[in-house]
């Protein structure tokens, strides 16, 4: 046996050993095996072999820089890049299950936090990275982080489909729907994960569907799902080497552990 397992992320799947080191990554989209380790070519090979799809090319890394090696050397029980949207919500509603026929809140935040953890991840052609349901001690999480040239964004999520939205102040309501401290939660998520990063980090709300919307909420950007591609428009505010670097530092459960 080799010892190395696949891991996978967007786009790519890294090639560790038993201690999580990198070995290699297989790039999906340009058929790509960049070999860190050029003695362990074929237990590469064999790890990967379920997993290839076509003719590959090997070598080193075209352009090893310092960021993508720390997220190759990133243990893979401390990689949050792997998580879903909406990955906190799902294990608990698999932990604590509702029956269908009885209202769950859950479902309609899961629901949310899909549509908008989707429409976030499409943004990665525009050099921007996201990461989804960030923990933070205490319980608490960043349901979405972006990071581009515009800079970086803690983004959350309500769904209204069909209803009228108010948000003013500290709480945000859909329809009939009793209030709840959204924006109080971002502005609070922004503060720490701007402390984390060592980087400003401005908070998003994003409402999923909604017939209508009514907005005061001063410090907080509301948008529509459908309007998120304008957090990708090139802001001059990072670079992709300081995206790259930024996203290997975040995607690192250790990152957030001392808040």
């Amino acid at each position: 046996m080799s010892g190395l397992r696949v891991v996978p992320s967007r786009g790519r799947l890294y090639v560790c050993d038993a201690g999580g080191g990198g070995v290699a990554w297989y790039d999906r989209g340009s058929g790509r095996v960049s070999l860190l380790v050029a003695e362990r070519e074929r237990d590469v090979l064999d790890a990967l072999k379920p997993f290839l799809t076509g003719p590959v090319t090997l070598g080193p890394p075209p352009v090893p820089e310092a960021a993508e090696l720390a997220r190759l050397t990133l243990p893979p029980d401390d990689d949050l890049a792997p998580n879903r949207p909406g990955e906190a919500l799902l294990v608990a509603l698999d932990r604590e299950p509702v029956p269908r026929f009885r209202a769950d809140p859950r479902r309609r935040a899961l629901l949310a936090e899909q549509a908008v953890g989707a429409a976030l991840d499409r943004l990665e052609e525009a050099g921007c990275r996201t990461l989804h349901s960030v923990p933070l001690p205490g319980g608490g999480r960043i349901p979405h982080l972006l990071i581009g040239p515009a800079g970086l964004f803690a983004v959350g999520a309500l769904y209204a489909r069909g209803r009228r939205v108010r948000v003013s102040g500290s709480l945000a309501a859909a329809g009939r729907r009793p209030p709840e401290p959204l924006p109080r939660r971002l502005r609070a998520d922004a503060e720490r994960a701007a402390y984390a990063l060592t980087a400003g980090v401005r908070p998003v709300l994003v409402l999923v569907d909604p017939a209508e919307v009514m907005v005061d909420a001063g410090g907080l950007r509301v948008l529509r799902e459908t309007e998120l591609p304008g957090l990708a428009r090139p802001g001059a505010v990072l670079r992709p080497p300081e995206v790259e670097a930024l996203y290997a530092r975040a995607r690192d459960r250790r990152t957030w552990a001392g808040l």
